[in-house]
């Protein structure tokens, strides 16, 4: 390794660890955002009925979008807030880290979905468990640069995704359940909860 790129190396880790209380108090707003619109992306599949594969994969790619947005918008206000770059050598670890599991994700959600446009549930679930194996995978590659519970985190998305994939081997009924439930389930609850847990933890860090 170049004694330029060893250096610079050194001092992301370096920012890393001093911005690490910074992270922290940026994410507890972020999985409350994303736990809303999981279980607002849920109730809406369910209650105009989007069963197609196509149908399904365009609301939750819709979802997705409002998610990452509304997540760049709330961590550019707390770098704002705090005098701190948002396009930082971190930041940029970060991104480096989540872009191939998104893409992958993205990739396996448009061939899906376009080339088995089914109404009765068995490509979304198996998009549901894929989607969930990437997004943990993902939180797993960028958790070396956040807080340690968001490896915490990705491990229950792996095995949400593990539960989905029992389901659909083991259960008789998979047709007659809906996916956009495990999907709330798993991308709003689990956002919500670990959203919850960060801001009491954080308020509690703030008291004298």
């Amino acid at each position: 390794m170049k004694p330029d790129q060893a250096a610079e190396n050194l001092q992301v880790i370096r920012t890393l660890m001093e911005r690490s209380g910074v992270y922290r108090r940026a994410l507890a707003p972020i999985m409350i955002l994303n736990g809303v619109v999981g279980v607002g992306g849920s109730i809406i599949g369910c209650v105009l009925k989007l069963d197609k594969a196509s149908d399904f994969v365009l609301l939750w790619f819709a979802c997705a979008s409002i998610a990452l947005a509304g997540s760049f918008l709330l961590a550019r206000r707390q770098a704002l807030k705090d005098s701190e770059p948002f396009w930082s050598p971190p930041t940029k670890r970060i991104a480096e880290a989540l872009l191939p599991p998104f893409l992958l994700g993205l990739t396996v959600g448009v061939v899906l979905g376009t080339r088995f446009d089914s109404g009765e549930g068995d490509i979304q679930l198996v998009l549901t468990m894929l989607w969930a194996w990437f997004y943990g995978c993902a939180l797993y590659s960028a958790g070396f640069f956040m807080p340690r519970g968001v490896k915490r985190l990705a491990w229950l998305f792996l095995a949400a995704g593990a539960v989905v994939l029992v389901f659909v081997i083991c259960s008789s009924e998979v047709r007659g359940f809906s996916p956009h439930l495990l999907m709330g389930g798993a991308f709003g609850g689990l956002h919500l909860a670990y959203g919850i847990y960060l801001y009491f933890t954080e308020k509690r860090r703030n008291e004298p």
